[in-house]
């Protein structure tokens, strides 16, 4: 039977495609009944696609040749989260000065506890710079990575566990910290746990997902800028 459905995978280039989106739907649904903020739809569909893989015995890459048409929707994805912060444009203009201590505060916080972490642990340079990227969203974290000499696939899971971290615990955070205003609450999330910590400040509210949206773009320019110089720290 296990032999069987190999073959059947092996031989259909689109399951991977099919199963991937199969598996967050069952996800979302999974979320959606249970109401538990451990359950993060990514982290769940992660898991299953992880177990069903392992117990078939089929190869990632062949996994793979479907599912990374998904890829291409990073980028789209990452560009439609603009539309929520033109609505709050006037937010942004009336707080600009500390939206952009905010967004710095944030990009100098990670790359300072990821050189201390590294230290502490005796990390490697490849570790090092495959870390640096992992509160960025991934579309411009792997290339980030990939520019520094990082391993881009470690770079790509240290960013989704960064985003269901920060989706998980974010808002309990915020509140154990007395932090109230909508827009710091954007701000925060977007800089530290980015499209999907976006996802968490959406369900906030709508500034704070603006806040939120703003805070991937900028950020991201910021560690493309910040990572060439901090990478020759260590």
């Amino acid at each position: 039977m296990k032999e069987t459905l190999q073959g059947f995978l092996d031989q259909s280039q689109y399951w991977g495609l099919v199963f991937s989106i199969a598996a967050y739907l069952f996800a979302c649904w999974l979320k959606e009944k249970t109401r538990l903020a451990i359950l993060n739809p990514l982290l769940v569909s992660a898991a299953i696609i992880i177990v069903f893989l392992v117990g078939v015995g089929e190869d990632y890459t062949v996994y793979n040749q479907g599912a990374s048409y998904l890829s291409w929707l990073l980028t789209p994805a990452t560009v439609c989260l603009a539309i929520p912060l033109y609505k709050q444009l006037h937010l942004l203009k009336k707080h600009g000065a500390a939206v952009a201590l905010s967004i710095t505060a944030g990009v100098i916080t990670s790359a300072v506890s990821i050189f201390l972490m590294s230290r502490i642990l005796g990390l490697t340079h490849i570790d090092y710079v495959t870390l640096l990227p992992k509160s960025i969203t991934t579309a411009i974290g792997m290339g980030v990575s990939e520019e520094a000499g990082g391993i881009v696939t470690l770079t790509v899971m240290s960013i989704i566990l960064t985003g269901v971290i920060g989706n998980v615990l974010g808002e309990i955070i915020l509140h154990l910290t007395g932090v109230r205003h909508p827009v710091a609450k954007g701000l925060a999330l977007g800089t530290s746990a980015h499209a999907i910590g976006t996802a968490k400040a959406l369900e906030l509210g709508e500034i704070e997902g603006a806040m939120s949206s703003l805070s991937i773009a900028v950020a991201g320019l910021m560690t493309v800028i910040a990572v060439p110089f901090a990478a020759n720290l260590m």
